[in-house]
């Protein structure tokens, strides 16, 4: 109990006693330290005590993939802020290598009474990935809104950025450059916003007569090291551009171009996707396909909202349109002359 007492208090910035006062349900305390000492207990995974227990169905489960790469935290600043304008709470769950699991988080919300639950990605998007926590909510019928493209037989909610619109975007862009091996660097093959990325990406190069070589589309972890070493290959198999699945892959292709004493992007033009926080500030400055986050964020809690209200919200997937960012990152292609 002592040591209940003095994690929430630390949390809040209040006084052991000050928190005792709102378990025992003591007068004495305003109503926002009294909500933020309760908001504390959830968070830090304690119980409240019986009496308080009513007030917990305002918590929200928000899961995320990572921290890592900068469109997760945007993300969840977004919903986040969403949330609390709505009068909920979110309970943030970040998988860690090693750490607890998507469906260990699972468990914890749900021992936690959560109205409701976001993921801002995760093992939906993965088709070889277990599913058996998804269906495991729906058979709950908890209210649940997925960010982002998920495998087709999920009948939860789902806002995503239109990955049609985005290779459009991206690539239109490089072949107007002039650029013709345009190297394409994805995520896991059975990533379904990747596999979307793939279908788009082949329909433009038909349309536009581009030659997409099964050579020129590598896979990879969404990481810069792994973005670093599949661009190689690109690279290797004479790519002039790469539209990249995220931002952090796009500056491991950036550092793979420098590493073979090549320059971005007199030799190699790099595109990204996401714009997360600093892509204008990294040399060269990246060119990217910018998500809307902070409209997609707000569709995910309005459409949450509405399903713990009890009202009827379309199953159809959300489209967003994405925005090309051009920046330092992109350049014509060379000219080859014959001597």
């Amino acid at each position: 109990m002592s040591r209940r007492l003095a994690d929430v208090a630390k949390k809040v910035g209040v006084s052991e006693a000050t928190v005792s006062r709102v378990l025992n349900g003591k007068p004495g305390v305003s109503q926002g330290t009294r909500d933020a000492v309760l908001t504390a207990l959830d968070v830090l995974g304690y119980e409240r005590p019986t009496k308080l227990r009513g007030s917990r169905g305002k918590l929200v489960g928000l899961v995320l993939p990572e921290l890592v790469n900068p469109i997760f935290p945007a993300f969840a600043e977004v919903i986040g802020g969403a949330l609390a304008q709505q009068g909920y709470t979110p309970v943030l769950c970040t998988r860690t290598a090693g750490g607890v699991t998507e469906a260990e988080y699972i468990d914890l919300l749900l021992q936690q009474q959560v109205s409701g639950v976001i993921f801002a990605g995760g093992f939906y998007a993965e088709r070889e990935a277990d599913h058996s926590h998804y269906r495991r909510l729906e058979d709950l019928g908890l209210p649940v809104v997925l960010m982002n493209a998920s495998i087709e037989d999920l009948g939860f909610p789902r806002v995503a950025t239109d990955d049609l619109v985005a290779i459009e975007q991206a690539m239109g862009h490089v072949a107007s450059l002039g650029h013709q091996r345009i190297g394409l660097l994805l995520g896991p093959a059975d990533h379904v916003p990747s596999e979307r990325k793939l279908a788009a990406a082949r329909r433009f190069a038909e349309r536009h007569d581009l030659a997409l070589d099964a050579d020129l589309v590598v896979h990879s972890q969404y990481s810069l090291e792994s973005g670093q070493a599949a661009a190689n290959r690109l690279i290797e198999r004479g790519a002039t551009a790469i539209v990249c699945a995220s931002d952090p892959l796009a500056l491991g292709a950036i550092r793979a171009v420098r590493r073979v004493g090549l320059s971005c992007p007199a030799d190699v033009s790099v595109v990204g996707f996401d714009d997360s926080a600093l892509m204008n500030s990294t040399d060269p400055a990246l060119t990217t396909v910018r998500q809307p986050i902070e409209p997609m964020g707000r569709a995910a809690v309005d459409l949450l909202a509405a399903l713990i209200d009890g009202s009827d919200v379309p199953r159809d997937e959300l489209l967003f349109e994405p925005e090309l960012v051009v920046r330092a990152s992109t350049a014509a292609a060379k000219v080859v002359t014959n001597r």
